[in-house]
């Protein structure tokens, strides 16, 4: 791996635990998501991450957010034209690194350490998985900035509660309890901070044990669908099982149910 600034990884058991480290709250800026672009990149391309556990560095915040300094910094600029096309760029690079996590061919669970918003409540939209700390908060406050989310806060966040309901987050600004995050199905599970962590990792500890083939089917297959109409849907479905359907993972999975034993897969 190369060397990073704000980011941790450490791989164990074929899981990788990416940490986001920018003290004092873990805020994205340009410098941050140019490193998480990056380190997505290099696991995306190692065999050996079969599942990716995101968090944020400290006991209280996940991710706070987009850096507020960046917004000030493009508002001040003098020539309007420019203050447009650096809010684009902005909201452009955000929006292309966290589809590039969503579209990871591992699972992804975002183990929500604390306050989790704006930017790291998007952030934490674009993995497969989310599990809370018993402290954390989660919202989108940007509405009281005079902004919207523009990391994929107004995309995502519909897909997963609903359209009542992120519309709700979105207008009000309002951020909730990890009870009713979990509630509204914003968040997987909820369970006491200082065992957080591990349950992530037990988690992608046994997503890893299967086999990457076909849990990169499913992954396409769920994710893709979810936009499409139910015909499309099937035939992406069918698609995915068409692929699987050559691999050396699939005869282990069958052989080792037939002859009762644990499949040993090749992710092949």
């Amino acid at each position: 791996m190369s060397d990073y600034q704000f980011l941790k990884l450490n791989v164990q058991f074929k899981v990788g635990v990416l940490t986001i480290d920018r003290p004092p709250v873990n805020a994205l800026n340009a410098d941050v998501l140019r490193e998480l672009d990056r380190m997505l990149d290099e696991i995306a391309a190692n065999s050996e991450i079969k599942a990716l556990v995101v968090t944020g560095a400290g006991q209280q915040v996940f991710i706070a957010g987009a850096d507020i300094n960046t917004f000030a910094e493009i508002g001040a600029l003098p020539d309007k034209a420019q203050v447009v096309q650096e809010a684009v760029n902005y909201a452009k690079l955000g929006q292309e690194v966290f589809l590039k996590l969503d579209r990871l061919s591992i699972p992804t669970i975002a183990a929500v350490n604390g306050a989790c918003v704006g930017g790291g409540m998007e952030l934490a939209m674009a993995c497969d998985i989310r599990y809370a700390a018993d402290n954390a908060r989660l919202g989108q406050p940007e509405i009281g900035l005079g902004i919207i989310p523009g990391w994929g806060g107004t995309q995502r966040l519909p897909r997963i509660v609903g359209e009542g309901r992120a519309l709700e987050l979105i207008l009000t600004g309002d951020t909730i309890p990890a009870p009713e995050a979990l509630r509204i199905g914003l968040v997987n599970k909820v369970v006491p901070a200082a065992q957080l962590l591990r349950e992530c990792q037990g988690l992608a500890r046994k997503l890893a044990e299967k086999s990457r083939v076909a849990t990169s089917a499913a992954l396409r297959a769920v994710t893709g669908g979810t936009t499409l109409s139910i015909e499309d849907g099937l035939a992406l479905e069918r698609q995915q099982f068409e692929t699987m359907s050559l691999s050396e993972d699939m005869r282990e999975g069958i052989g080792a149910f037939l002859q009762k034993r644990r499949p040993e897969f090749k992710d092949k």
